[in-house]
């Protein structure tokens, strides 16, 4: 992998990593473009590089990710990815990461179900709603007052980590997963992209520090600068990417992200497989 390469694939990554539209499936159909082999290193290009956007994070929300109350929930939450990342490492590594017929599966099928849910979320959002003491609306049907990290609970925190949990399938996007599950939850926006922010944290943390465990030995000197070159171009990238999504939440739904998944996966199914 030349550095130049490497510099595409930091500015996918910075700009993808917390986007619902999944940037290990943008880092697979970024090497699909430019014709690199699926070796292991590539593979582990693709999982280590993501550490640079989750830098950004740590910068961004340094205070906030040192508090207790913050760490162990991220810990709740993380904990079934830990379990079922370890159990099914062989298998991502191996079957699914650099499997393009199942990224484009999963952001078209991804896209779709985005639409639909936020279509849904707002049509029940605003149609007038009647509570009684008999009744109780599901949390799918009502904004939550939750506005702050410190308001999820532990039990939310431990069904987000499980939703995290399938966006092992490349694809499927870890921060659109965990988004939609905060807000089926009844988590505001802003409060479900800043968990997804932090959990992403030890989540990347631990799927890299694996990786590098497991691979590192394989890699050669001019890999290692690319890393590094990636790794540099994605925190800066994600650090802009940060703040340009925490505003652009406040007036938008993310329709959008879906409709974007779903013509990507069709032109890339046109153009790389047809």
């Amino acid at each position: 992998m030349s550095i130049l390469h490497a510099i595409v694939f930091g500015m996918v990554e910075g700009i993808t990593e917390f986007l619902p539209i999944s940037s290990t499936g943008h880092l697979i159909l970024t090497a699909d473009i430019l014709r690199l082999p699926s070796n292991e290193f590539q593979k582990s290009f693709e999982i280590i590089i993501q550490l640079g956007a989750i830098l950004a994070v740590v910068v961004w929300y340094w205070k906030k990710l040192w508090q207790w109350e913050t760490i162990a929930k991220l810990a709740v939450a993380f904990a079934p990815t830990a379990v079922l990342g370890l159990a099914f490492y062989r298998v991502i590594k191996h079957f699914l990461l650099g499997n393009t017929m199942v990224v484009l599966g999963a952001l078209f099928l991804g896209g779709v179900f985005l639409v639909v849910f936020e279509w849904y979320l707002g049509q029940r959002l605003n149609r007038p709603l009647s509570i009684s003491k008999d009744k109780v609306e599901p949390a799918l049907l009502i904004l939550s007052d939750t506005n702050s990290i410190q308001t999820v609970g532990y039990l939310q925190s431990f069904i987000i980590g499980l939703f995290q949990s399938i966006a092992m399938i490349p694809g499927v996007s870890r921060s659109a997963a965990t988004i939609v599950g905060g807000l089926i939850l009844g988590l505001n926006r802003q409060t479900i992209v800043e968990f997804s922010f932090l959990l992403a944290v030890p989540t990347m943390l631990a799927a890299s520090c694996l990786d590098i465990y497991k691979s590192a030995g394989s890699f050669a000197g001019a890999d290692y600068w690319a890393l590094g070159v990636g790794f540099v171009v994605s925190f800066f990238v994600a650090l802009a990417v940060i703040q340009w999504l925490l505003k652009y939440i406040q007036k938008n739904s993310f329709i959008s992200f879906g409709v974007y998944r779903i013509i990507i996966a069709v032109l890339f199914w046109v153009v790389l497989i047809l």
